[in-house]
């Protein structure tokens, strides 16, 4: 391979996954395909590849994570950092009582949502829970959780019964990545009864993905109803 054929191929491979990322081809989020696989698609190297991708990353367009791969980015005017905040905490800051219950935990394989939600090859092993979240007599949120087994093996024996699976998730490993995506949804039947509220109520839905340096961790979806939550990020000018 020549030279000036392999920079051609760089600006076409350029250009290619540019324009796939700004016309909402692939949107925020989205796995880039790997190295190899595009090294194959384009018959070239995977170093012309890397150099791309290297490119790309440098101008803000894609986030690469090690052993998971590049993503595209969220638009910077869409994004905003959020604390892990606790919901007992949040809770008790309103001064009311706070209780949770579990309402399912199983150990099972991973399903292809379960898959692109934590990023893991189907079939491989995860723990599911489904916990309520009260607020005095009213359901405060909904936590529907995946946690990778692969990762944090000791979920398998937990019970989650004195602890909910968020704060036990911090005691037992800490988290080096964070990402949460924040949409609203109308509450179906289903979600609606879990809440205790009426269909078709606004409801706000909080996804949070974290790693650990050995891997996906878990994947959790907290929908509250409308009224009963706010969120708040604090941040400074770019200099």
């Amino acid at each position: 391979m020549n030279q000036s054929r392999d920079l051609t191929l760089h600006q076409r491979i350029l250009s290619d996954i540019e324009g796939r990322i700004v016309s909402g081809d692939w949107p925020p989020g989205h796995r880039i395909p790997f190295e190899v696989d595009l090294a194959t698609q384009y018959d070239c190297s995977r170093m012309t590849v890397n150099k791309v991708l290297t490119q790309l990353a440098k101008a803000g367009l894609i986030e690469r994570r090690k052993k998971s791969g590049s993503f595209v980015t969220q638009p910077q005017a869409q994004s905003a950092i959020l604390e892990i905040h606790d919901i007992k905490a949040e809770v008790q800051s309103l001064n009311l009582p706070y209780s949770y219950a579990v309402s399912k935990k199983v150990s099972r394989k991973a399903k292809a949502d379960d898959s692109r939600r934590l990023e893991l090859p189907v079939a491989s092993s995860v723990v599911e829970v489904v916990c309520i979240h009260n607020a005095g007599a009213r359901p405060f949120c909904l936590e529907e959780r995946l946690i990778s087994l692969a990762t944090v093996p000791e979920a398998a024996d937990a019970d989650f019964l004195t602890m909910a699976p968020g704060p036990w998730l911090l005691n037992q490993v800490p988290w080096s990545t964070a990402e949460h995506r924040i949409h609203a949804v109308s509450a179906g039947a289903e979600l609606a009864a879990a809440l205790d509220i009426p269909r078709h109520t606004a409801c706000l839905v909080v996804e949070r993905r974290t790693w650990s340096n050995a891997g996906p961790v878990t994947h959790v979806r907290f929908t509250y109803p409308g009224d009963r939550h706010a969120l708040v990020a604090r941040f400074t000018p770019a200099s």
